[in-house]
């Protein structure tokens, strides 16, 4: 076994997962702070993705052998994130890439009816959303204005006495 630190088997051990962890989580601190608060958002569902491959490098970093190891789980969070904010970027300057990379928020509900036919496309059974109005204190199906799937996978809940037309732009009906 090689050490990283010290020549003693448990306190190399120790002291590897206290130091790699606290450059790890610094490294991914500082990306962050160059590449924007972006980072872990939830916009798409790439960017889900790459928080938690960014999570899964970080524990990987953590838990390096040396300092090879490290540092290419150090490196690969570098590259995950820089091609996060490059496709980001590409989003915002090209129609065609938005459209191939970005799903479009779908209906589920709307005026307390449930739309079948995208309930099945999207896999969401009527207890998903019978849930999702309780969690939103929802107390009147007539209440429910709209229920969409959004393109995070999240689903939003609005109900009360009206609903304005643009909250629904971009989704789709189908």
């Amino acid at each position: 076994m090689r050490f990283m630190f010290v020549d003693h088997d448990i306190l190399d051990s120790v002291l590897r997962g206290c130091i790699l962890s606290a450059l790890g989580v610094v490294w991914v601190i500082v990306m962050v702070r160059l590449i924007g608060l972006r980072t872990f958002s939830k916009m798409t569902a790439f960017d889900f993705v790459v928080t938690v491959a960014t999570g899964s490098l970080l524990a990987g970093a953590s838990q390096a052998s040396d300092w090879t190891g490290f540092i290419q789980a150090s490196t690969a969070i570098s590259a995950l994130l820089i091609f996060q904010s490059l496709i980001a970027r590409a989003r915002i300057r090209s129609q065609t890439i938005r459209q191939s990379l970005h799903n479009d928020p779908m209906l589920l509900m709307e005026n307390g009816t449930f739309h079948e036919g995208a309930m099945r496309a999207t896999r969401v059974t009527q207890d998903d959303l019978l849930a999702k109005l309780r969690e939103a204190n929802v107390t009147s199906m007539r209440d429910v204005r709209a229920v969409v799937l959004e393109t995070t996978g999240d689903i939003s809940v609005l109900h009360g006495d009206d609903l304005d037309d643009d909250l629904l732009t971009g989704v789709s009906r189908d």
